[in-house]
């Protein structure tokens, strides 16, 4: 019977063992604790947003022609009416030089022409009182006048042809303005194709040809962001946007929405959206930016304080989420109700307490409800 108990109970510790040694390992989870907090509903770019200038020219030559001048370079800043870049036209300015010297011609020749009408006139005059007094025949009188009115119609042409003279240089002068390029506004050039001697060539209406100088005004700038077509009736001028930078990571500028566009953009392969133009609040903080830089925007559409809140990631599809039993050191499956929403936090209306904690780290393998988790406190001290 001695020998009976023994075994029985070696038998026994040994399944103890087996059991201890072969149970399941509780799954380290990080745990949040449901806090109070604020939280916001808000409306995030579908694809990265650009900052931009708010002006910004593309600039071709009218004609083509080789680059004769080109007075500046990449990086340099320019004042209004600044001349840029010239193509060769000693052409033009040998037809200017010959319209000027045809403006002269034509005015000495109008000067002749009207002395010569003045005394004919005069003439006409004297022979008209010799005729009242007997002394001329009346066909005197007659091609005296005649003469006057000939004279009078020949400087009357040739002030005509002075006109014409003028009109001929302007033409010249408009034809020189289609090869010179002139800053229309201060600015900084971003980018120049063409070298000094090259040829540059114009862009013809609907062919994609690289403008000769971009110019940008960088002293004003603005975010423009796509938006999806189903969140553009609750956008508003007005309302007041974070926008976060690619190139300033942890740095959050404040902004307002300046316009929304009255059209969708159909990109093909891609969703509809609606651009919107936002402003920065401090533009003076955004003066270091570079015009081009990714950006993306959060419009702020309402917001509560001292509300209950959980990380929106712990949410699972229909609005559950797992709950730590400090008790039973296993999850349970708890159904919540949320209010406002955005992809930081989510506010909590019904299904949760302040202090219960929940799981964040749902992308671990066995987490679901009844398994046996322990708080990852590694993970909580990162």
């Amino acid at each position: 019977m001695r020998r009976i108990l023994i075994v029985v109970t070696i038998v026994a510790l040994l399944g103890l063992g087996l059991f201890w040694f072969n149970r399941p390992k509780p799954i380290p989870v990080v745990l949040k604790e449901v806090t109070e907090g604020k939280v916001e509903a808000t409306l995030a770019n579908t694809r990265a947003g650009t900052v931009e200038a708010c002006q910004r020219t593309k600039l071709s030559t009218i004609v083509g022609g080789r680059i004769e001048f080109l007075g500046v370079k990449e990086g340099d800043k320019v004042k209004k009416g600044q001349l840029l870049l010239k193509l060769w036209n000693d052409d033009q300015q040998a037809q200017a030089a010959l319209s000027q010297t045809q403006i002269v011609l034509a005015d000495k020749r109008a000067e002749e022409a009207c002395i010569a009408a003045a005394n004919a006139e005069k003439e006409a005059t004297r022979q008209s009182e010799l005729r009242q007094k007997g002394f001329v025949s009346p066909s005197r009188e007659e091609a005296a006048r005649t003469d006057a009115e000939v004279r009078r119609a020949s400087c009357n042409t040739a002030k005509a042809d002075i006109a014409q003279a003028q009109a001929r240089f302007k033409a010249t002068r408009v034809e020189q303005g289609r090869v010179a390029l002139y800053a229309p506004f201060d600015g900084t050039v971003a980018k120049i194709v063409g070298e000094l001697g090259e040829y540059s060539t114009p862009s013809p209406p609907g062919v994609p040809t690289p403008p000769a100088i971009d110019l940008i005004d960088d002293s004003c700038l603005y975010v423009k962001a796509p938006m999806d077509e189903v969140d553009a009736p609750k956008i508003k001028p007005g309302q007041p946007v974070r926008i976060t930078l690619d190139a300033l990571p942890g740095q959050t500028l404040p902004g307002k929405v300046r316009r929304v566009a009255p059209y969708v953009s159909a990109v093909e392969k891609q969703a509809r959206t609606v651009d919107i133009e936002v402003d920065f609040d401090q533009p003076e903080a955004a003066t270091a930016l570079l015009v081009g830089y990714s950006t993306d925007v959060e419009i702020i559409l309402s917001g509560r304080d001292k509300v209950l809140r959980i990380p929106t990631a712990a949410i699972q599809e229909g609005g559950r989420v797992l709950l730590f039993n400090a008790e039973s050191g296993k999850l349970e499956e708890r159904q919540v109700k949320t209010g406002l929403t955005n992809w930081e936090y989510s506010e909590v209306l019904e299904g949760l307490k302040a202090g219960d904690r929940i799981v964040t780290s749902l992308e671990k393998e066995g987490v679901k409800a009844g398994a046996t988790v322990t708080p990852d406190d590694k993970a909580k001290a990162r």
